[in-house]
């Protein structure tokens, strides 16, 4: 009878521990469709035109709005592991002063470069503050208010 058991459990255990590793594919941001980019004609094609046909953009031109991003990319992550970019996308659109569209240019994961980020912390002028001094900083600061349990600070707060 425990030999039952065991394989009882094994049966049930075993389906729900590869169900944990099974890939999980996340798709994000705004990919439009070709035919729709196809459409798109330099120096005919106004800003208004583009929005209608491809949605808003992910993201304007930090310096100059006369840039348009639509991004996405897709990725597949298994159990804990980091996720792994499969596609990456980005349709940038310029548009010249009189809102009619300059340039098209169609980015993929090929085009993309690594970005390492920077561990250093910039220092902060003051004291940092232990636990301690935390605690005993806030003692007396508190309002106890009236009785009725109203606050003696103007709006009630």
């Amino acid at each position: 009878m425990p030999k039952f058991r065991l394989l009882g459990a094994l049966a049930i255990a075993l389906p729900i521990t590869l169900g944990a590793c099974a890939p999980m594919v996340d798709v994000r941001g705004n990919a439009p469709d070709a035919e729709l980019l196809a459409a798109l004609k330099e120096g005919v094609t106004t800003r208004d035109q583009a929005r209608e046909q491809l949605g808003s953009p992910s993201a304007i031109g930090t310096f100059d709005d006369n840039v348009w991003y639509y991004i996405s990319k897709r990725t597949e992550q298994t159990s804990f592991f980091a996720p792994k970019v499969l596609e990456q996308r980005v349709v940038m659109l310029r548009f010249n002063d009189t809102g009619r569209l300059a340039e098209f240019k169609q980015l993929d994961l090929s085009d993309s470069n690594e970005i390492t980020s920077v561990a250093r912390e910039t220092p902060t002028a003051g004291h940092n503050l232990t636990l301690i001094e935390q605690l005993v900083g806030n003692l007396g600061r508190f309002n106890q208010g009236d009785r009725s349990g109203r606050s003696s600070r103007p709006g009630g707060l």
